[in-house]
């Protein structure tokens, strides 16, 4: 995970990121740190309870912590911080909601405190939604089992962040994607979001993909990046295609992978996940679990 140092090191690219307004006027000014606020979050079911929720979460930098749970409400939780402009708004206007990370005034170029805190930690109702999330540089951990995602799409920066999909979608999700700088990522039981689509762009980094869980039908995944490390794991027995377009890249597939030119092939029963990977440089590895 992100340091504590490293993490106030890097709040400027994350904040400069987002959408969160900030607005820099020379010279050099420390940004200083307040009193810890713990505020309350509640977001109440749309009132037509049919419509699908557009939910967009804004967060530059700090410690997100995603998960179900919420009951009688679209999003529950508690956000922490002690920095008064970090002080979130939510807006909601009609099925649109949004939470965002308050705008940062800055008179000069940062020089940022390393006790900065800013940690939100949310949790979603079972009420269908489509989530967008934007975020900077920050530690991130989402478990989205068993919510009714139509639609995610996460971007974020340099980050480090753990997803899991712990328990199947009960709803069928058009596009699953995440756009990330250089970054560690790791996602899990990706069967279990109930995708058609997924988009994967990343920077250079670590990024472990794990098609674990339920695959309920086929699946077409797309993955981009320039220099990296990837891992791709697909338990036995799940029907796989995995096509390689790369420069100079090092290709290693373990365990029941077949290979024909640049296709690696599983045999299985059930939907079939088709994987694309366009890799300029690193490596890649493909896994069985």
């Amino acid at each position: 995970m992100i340091r504590k140092p490293l993490l106030a090191a890097v709040m400027v690219l994350a904040l400069v990121t987002m959408a969160c307004g900030i607005n820099f006027n020379l010279p050099v000014r420390e940004i200083k740190t307040g009193p810890t606020v713990t505020e309350d979050l509640m977001v109440p079911l749309l009132e037509d309870s049919t419509a699908i929720a557009d939910v967009t979460l804004s967060f530059g930098a700090g410690e997100m912590t995603l998960s179900g749970g919420a009951e009688d409400a679209l999003i529950t939780g508690t956000i922490l911080y002690n920095v008064a402009d970090f002080k979130p708004d939510v807006t909601t206007v009609g099925d649109n909601v949004e939470v965002e990370q308050g705008n940062l005034n800055i008179q000069g170029i940062p020089d940022f405190d390393e006790n900065i805190k800013n940690e939100w930690d949310l949790k979603f109702g079972s009420a269908p939604m489509r989530l967008q999330i934007n975020a900077g540089a920050y530690n991130g951990d989402f478990d989205f089992g068993g919510l009714s995602l139509h639609d995610l799409e996460i971007s974020d920066g340099a980050s480090d962040v753990d997803v899991d999909f712990s328990e199947p979608n009960p709803v069928e999700m058009d596009v699953f994607q995440y756009s990330t700088g250089a970054s560690d990522i790791n996602i899990k039981n990706l069967a279990n979001a109930n995708f058609d689509t997924m988009i994967f762009r990343c920077g250079a980094g670590s990024y472990t993909l794990d098609f674990s869980g339920e695959l309920q039908r086929d699946a077409t995944v797309t993955i981009e990046s320039g220099i990296s490390n990837i891992e791709i794991i697909v338990p036995e027995g799940v029907s796989a295609r995995v096509t390689f377009e790369g420069g100079l890249s090092n290709v290693d597939a373990d365990g029941e992978w077949d290979r024909s030119g640049n296709d690696y092939t599983m045999s299985g029963e059930g939907p079939t996940i088709n994987i694309i990977v366009t890799l300029g440089a690193g490596n890649l590895q493909l896994r069985n679990r």
